[in-house]
């Protein structure tokens, strides 16, 4: 493994800050996209397996291909079709949900994604989480959610709780399929000791084919009056427009790593973390209006950073007590023999 998954995890948070700030970035000046957003993802995939097979092309050039660890058998690959029809739903979901809540409100529920992984993490991945843990995710959703609540004075507050049951119902099934997706690809990462970049290979394929799936139905939705995908997949793309998909291509790759090399929560901290730098960035970026809630949600991630990551040790200041120590079998023994 060579590379501290901390480091990784680092990595995971700068990149994943950015790439909020680089879609904004890539916007036209009316706020719209010159480009067909529906390509970036499948661009990012491509990319996810053109690295990913260069990096097993080496693997097996290097080694022999039983050290590669390459599992072909059918039964094994065709798992790796369940994440992608996962986040096929999820997406469709998120859509469906933003027609019944504002984006506010939908972000604010997305921190329900932070509980319902530690709860599939637990009863699925069988992982067992100390009480401190426990307290600590549950301090990192109440932080995530505090960081985006406004001023209870703007409009936008009155709307937080208004909206029909049919959107807050939605909102949980999005919450529970991001998380399911994570835990199942962590779950398939580890199911056996295959090489991770022919486990990325297996799993970038059959994303990229769904995305292909993805635009074709596009062009059938809008009767191809633009003409077929294909023709006009790199239509209004600028520089930026391709440092969102090496930015979302490379994000995924990190993910894939902490998924085989660390967990779902590693990588839950990461995202969470990186939703607050990007607030942060956007201070001076974008002359975005820091809030008392953005300064307190970061007080509290950092504290349930420390305390899910640290020794318990440090974190419970134990009384040093002058108790002896317990006499052994052969002490009591002796001191009778002594008595008598």
């Amino acid at each position: 493994m060579g590379t501290p998954w901390y480091f990784v995890a680092l990595l995971l948070t700068i990149l994943t800050s950015s790439q909020g700030i680089l879609t904004t970035l890539s916007q036209s000046d009316e706020g719209g996209y010159n480009y067909d957003y529906a390509t970036v993802p499948f661009l990012a995939e491509v990319f996810k397996l053109i690295i990913s097979g260069l990096f097993l092309w080496r693997e097996t050039r290097t080694s022999s291909l039983a050290t590669a660890k390459i599992t072909t058998d059918w039964r094994s690959v065709r798992l790796f079709v369940i994440p992608s029809i996962i986040y096929l739903i999820h997406n469709n979901v998120q859509f469906a949900t933003l027609t019944y809540v504002d984006t506010s409100t939908y972000q604010i529920m997305g921190n329900l994604k932070i509980v319902t992984t530690a709860i599939l993490f637990r009863l699925f991945l069988k992982r067992k989480l100390s009480n401190l843990q426990w307290m600590a995710i549950g301090l990192l959703a109440v932080g995530t959610t505090t960081s985006q609540v406004k001023g209870c004075g703007e409009a936008s507050c009155d709307s937080l709780f208004t909206a029909p049951i049919q959107g807050y119902l939605l909102g949980i099934l999005s919450a529970g399929l991001s998380a399911l997706a994570g835990i199942y690809t962590e779950f398939l990462m580890k199911r056996n000791n295959d090489s991770l970049y022919w486990q990325n290979l297996q799993l970038y394929t059959f994303g990229s084919l769904f995305n292909v799936a993805r635009l074709i139905a596009d062009d059938f939705r809008l009767g191809f009056e633009k003409g077929p995908w294909w023709q006009r997949i790199f239509d209004g793309y600028s520089i930026t427009t391709w440092l969102v998909v090496l930015n979302l291509g490379s994000t995924g790759l990190l993910v894939s790593w902490l998924m085989k090399y660390a967990d779902n929560i590693v990588k839950v901290y990461s995202t969470s973390m990186a939703m607050l730098l990007t607030m942060v960035a956007s201070i001076y970026l974008f002359s975005f209006k820091p809030t008392v809630q953005l300064f307190l949600g970061i007080i509290i991630c950092i504290m349930s950073l420390h305390m899910y990551f640290a020794p318990p040790q440090t974190l419970v200041d134990l009384p040093v007590t002058n108790e002896a120590h317990p006499k052994t079998l052969k002490q009591v023994i002796v001191e009778e023999k002594t008595d008598s």
